[in-house]
């Protein structure tokens, strides 16, 4: 089965930077949008970034000019760079492939948390 592993998050201070990668093993074939989502205590889950195969970009404004997604079609991995982190930006991290346009694959999150 298809499986999205995540690595990357953690703790940091404000200003400080992480990197997160979700990589997808098992049988997937095509991954037409890959996308990272976030979801804050008490708030809805909201994205923050898509990426396409062809590398077209999406960002939420609250990540515009901080966060850079990115990808590697041959590996089947998404990558997030978080620059500039901010304390509004603490939430569970969640990358997400789809498939096809009703298949999505969901990994299972990562803590970003960032404080001083």
């Amino acid at each position: 089965q298809v499986q999205l592993v995540e690595s990357g998050g953690g703790l940091v201070q404000p200003g400080g930077s992480l990197r997160l990668s979700c990589t997808a093993s098992g049988s997937i074939f095509s991954i037409y949008v890959m996308g990272w989502y976030r979801q804050a205590p008490g708030k809805q889950r909201e994205l923050v970034a898509t990426i396409t195969t062809n590398g077209y970009t999406n960002y939420a404004d609250s990540a515009k000019g901080r966060f850079t997604i990115s990808r590697d079609n041959a590996k089947k991995t998404v990558y997030l760079q978080m620059n500039s982190l901010k304390a509004e930006d603490t939430a569970v991290y969640y990358c997400n492939f789809r498939a096809t346009l009703r298949l999505d694959y969901w990994g299972q999150g990562t803590q970003v948390t960032v404080s001083s």
